[in-house]
């Protein structure tokens, strides 16, 4: 397999509620980005991800970042729900056990983000 492009950014879609249409948002943006930026990883790449949240107000306070974090991480794995053995979506990264390091920082939007978070995954060294 080539080697391809080493790292997938993306903005991060506000948070909604349910949880797994949240998934569904990031898995759209995330899909697209992958595609336009020739981005694809293979099962045996051990990745980094990179997440600025922002959330808004009350939000701020009452999300945990964890959370979050799984729910961007199943997306990624094209996974919102349902049976695990039957994927329904195409996954960006194929298994989250692929990822070695996280780095995730939580605040209120700066004015220049329009509330958008942003996700960088790259391949480790």
């Amino acid at each position: 397999m080539a080697k391809g492009r080493q790292k997938l950014k993306f903005r991060l879609p506000e948070y909604v509620s349910p949880r797994n249409a949240w998934r569904k948002l990031i898995h759209a943006a995330a899909l697209k980005a992958a595609k336009q930026q020739g981005v694809e990883y293979g099962p045996e790449v051990k990745l980094a991800v990179e997440v600025k949240l922002y959330l808004h107000g009350r939000a701020l306070e009452i999300h945990d970042v964890d959370n979050r974090l799984k729910d961007i991480l199943d997306a990624l794995q094209g996974r919102m729900g349902g049976s695990k053995a039957v994927r329904k979506f195409e996954p960006i990264i194929l298994n989250d056990r692929q990822v070695y390091r996280v780095v995730v920082n939580n605040s209120a939007p700066p004015g220049q983000s329009h509330g958008l978070g942003h996700v960088v995954v790259g391949r480790l060294p």
